[in-house]
């Protein structure tokens, strides 16, 4: 009774609570949309929250936006061979109304590949072809659609949340500028904006063009600082020295932070953490590949943080000297995320474990890390985590996986989260000395939650008869999302016993598979198989990438 009152439109307030869970789900939205007036006029506004975040290849999204140039701005661009008939007379919805979510980078790439596609169709009388091969237009014309679309935007007062601004090179820069200009004469474009990330890649461009920019925003609740170069640039320390703090402390509301670098040039930014604005406010600071070496004082910072919830480090370098200064703060120290690139002092480990392995969550071992210290480190981790959630192993032996296997058993139904993957020294070594990867699959089945959000294995075996050990034993386990990347010898294939303990059980929902260099996803027929058991076979790379997207959502 309840489901059909949901779908006649009788019970809107759940309707909506039910159609936002698919946010992101774009093929399930679409179908939304042919449900009823009510479903479609819920699911159109999440479908156009980020259409520059385009999977699908087709960009006529932007034809659809332009329709609403005044006739002299659509005068003007058929100068560049885009007439006016190529946007639609009418739509159902004022579409630019309801953008959340702004990527520059996004917006040019799309920009380009729809402005190609129009001249190939004007020139040529050919079907629309978005391909990045037709990229050699008039840079003009590219402009002039990207200062239009920011056009639409600001005269819609759209409600922007979140903006992403991606500057690598000298033309991202014009770009930007394009788009800036536009901005400072419309403030209020800019009133809303919560989420703001920062990408560049400052080598040859002068990023004080962005200083003005970022003065202007002070609602910021998260802000994402990355700054990638690779040498030692004066550039970015002279911005860093004499605008960023400044624009750092400006923030009244600031929440989040991420700081991201290549290279040890946030020492000042570092520094205004110290701001008494942060001191109630900042609850979750993340380092992703920072160097800590030289930077001093964090205890001190962090002694005066007082509404701090959550800490992250990712992928970050010289942490055994942030350790050192972290262990002595009397407050709590909230480490939720750990994931290790570099080989720690274990006496270090063991006193920052002691102090923050309750709050500890996510944690990784990566490859280059010695498997004596994954030993030792996981000990301390059975000894002092029980919450984890997330757990990545790049690379063990027999002794650490079975410490591994205690971790699991122990943590139990928290878990959800898991990716091991056995980096062995070469293919041929790797199948004849250890049958390392058969222990795994012999005895990681009957250990796992009943439910897994994300697990990816990639392994080196002998024969498909291994992998069927894995298959038999996690009978009892639901994965949502299963990657799977084998190294076999010999010439067997994994893809029945797949079907018939996987598919035909229907104990996942997204399947990625590649055995040696075949990728599940290319077989077309096979994958129109898994299909009609409502499993969605996706290519190997792109969904493992999704534990990344993960990462993405702790921090």
């Amino acid at each position: 009774m309840t489901c059909s009152k949901v779908i006649s439109g009788d019970l809107p307030e759940l309707t909506n609570e039910i159609i936002r869970y698919f946010q992101n789900d774009f093929s399930t939205l679409y179908s939304c949309i042919l449900v009823n007036r009510l479903w479609c006029r819920l699911a159109i506004p999440l479908l156009w929250e980020n259409p520059f975040l385009n999977t699908t290849g087709n960009y006529h999204f932007i034809s659809i936006y332009l329709r609403n140039l005044n006739e002299n701005d659509k005068t003007r661009l058929n100068k560049y061979g885009i007439s006016k008939d190529l946007f639609p007379l009418s739509t159902m919805f004022n579409y630019p109304s309801f953008i959340k979510h702004l990527n520059t980078w996004n917006i040019i790439s799309s920009t380009r590949k729809w402005v190609a596609a129009v001249r190939n169709l004007s020139t040529r009388k050919q079907p629309i072809n978005y391909s990045v091969e037709n990229l050699s237009l008039h840079p003009h014309s590219e402009y002039d659609i990207y200062e239009s679309l920011f056009k639409i935007f600001i005269e819609n007062e759209v409600n922007l949340h979140t903006f992403d601004v991606f500057i690598f090179s000298n033309n991202d820069c014009d770009y930007f500028n394009i788009a800036f200009k536009l901005i400072l004469q419309n403030r209020n474009f800019l009133h809303n904006i919560k989420n703001l990330n920062v990408t560049i890649y400052p080598i040859l461009i002068n990023i004080n063009i962005i200083v003005p920019y970022l003065k202007s925003i002070n609602s910021i609740s998260s802000l994402n600082y990355n700054f990638f170069c690779y040498h030692n640039d004066n550039n970015l320390n002279d911005f860093n020295r004499n605008h960023l703090s400044q624009i750092f402390n400006s923030q009244q509301k600031l929440q989040k932070v991420v700081f991201s670098s290549s290279k040890n040039s946030l020492n000042y930014l570092f520094t205004s953490l110290k701001n008494p604005n942060f001191s109630n406010t900042l609850k979750i600071i993340t380092f992703r590949k920072i160097n800590f070496n030289n930077i001093f004082n964090f205890n001190e910072i962090f002694e005066q943080l007082n509404g701090l919830e959550s800490i992250h480090i990712i992928d970050c370098g010289s942490l055994n000297f942030f350790i050192q200064q972290m262990v002595n703060i009397t407050k709590p120290f909230k480490l939720k995320s750990l994931l290790m690139k570099e080989t720690l002092q274990i006496e270090l480990l063991h006193m920052l474990l002691e102090k923050s392995g309750n709050y500890l969550e996510n944690i990784s071992f990566g490859s280059l890390i010695r498997n004596e210290s994954k030993q030792q480190s996981l000990e301390l981790i059975l000894r002092y985590c029980m919450k984890v959630r997330f757990f990545e192993l790049l690379g063990f032996d027999n002794q650490n996986i079975y410490l591994l296997f205690n971790l699991i058993e122990n943590i139990g139904q928290n878990l959800n989260y898991l990716s091991i993957h056995y980096m062995g020294e070469s293919f041929n070594t790797s199948i004849e000395t250890g049958e390392t990867s058969l222990i795994v699959l012999q005895n990681l089945g009957q250990i796992l939650p009943f439910n897994l959000e994300y697990l990816d294995l990639n392994l080196t075996i002998k024969n498909a008869c291994d992998f069927e050990f894995f298959l038999k034993n996690s009978q009892n386990t639901f994965i949502k999302r299963l990657c799977i990347k084998i190294k076999m010898k010999e010439s067997d294939d994994i893809l029945p016993y797949i079907k018939e303990y996987l598919m035909k059980k229907k104990r996942v929902k997204y399947l990625g598979v590649k055995v040696k260099a075949n990728d599940l996803f290319y077989l077309k027929e096979e994958v129109k198989e898994f299909e009609l058991y409502n499993i969605k076979v996706q290519n190997y790379y792109l969904l493992s990438s999704e534990f990344v997207d993960y990462l993405k959502e702790i921090y």
